[in-house]
């Protein structure tokens, strides 16, 4: 599965945590910031465009608190994000919402909480069914 990391200079140090991380488990990482970029606008917008084109790949973004990423993220027409501090949230939102992209904050997860989180929203296979009624009205709001 492909991977797309983004982050601001505020995320850069957890994000190459987390690219590392997702390089040993054999994903297709692709860092679309690899010196981080100067706003969190600027990354979201570079995975966030990944994502739309490619429906079978996800996106990861940090930033210092996780909230800038996930609000840029949702403006964005068609992707559905899901800012996360633990495991089960972030599995979740993948399992019951589609979620394509997570953020993160690097002020408020550790590194190897970090790891556990894209663990599980990687791990994690969106549900449909029951589900998909709620998908399609996050959809239409765009």
């Amino acid at each position: 599965m492909k991977v797309y990391l983004g982050s601001d200079k505020d995320g850069l140090m957890l994000k190459n945590v987390v690219k590392e991380y997702l390089e040993t488990k054999d994903f297709d990482v692709i860092d679309k910031t690899p010196n981080g970029a100067d706003d969190f606008v600027d990354s979201t917008v570079a995975v966030a465009k990944e994502i739309m084109a490619d429906e079978d790949a996800r996106g990861i973004l940090i930033d210092k608190f996780g909230a800038g990423s996930f609000i840029a993220a949702t403006k964005m027409k068609g992707v559905i994000a899901a800012e996360v501090s633990e495991e089960r949230s972030a599995y979740m939102t993948r399992e019951h919402n589609n979620a394509k992209i997570i953020t993160m904050g690097q002020e408020i997860v550790g590194e190897g909480l970090a790891k556990e989180i894209c663990k599980a929203f990687l791990d994690a296979e969106y549900d449909g069914g029951r589900h998909q009624i709620r998908v399609d009205m996050l959809n239409a709001m765009c």
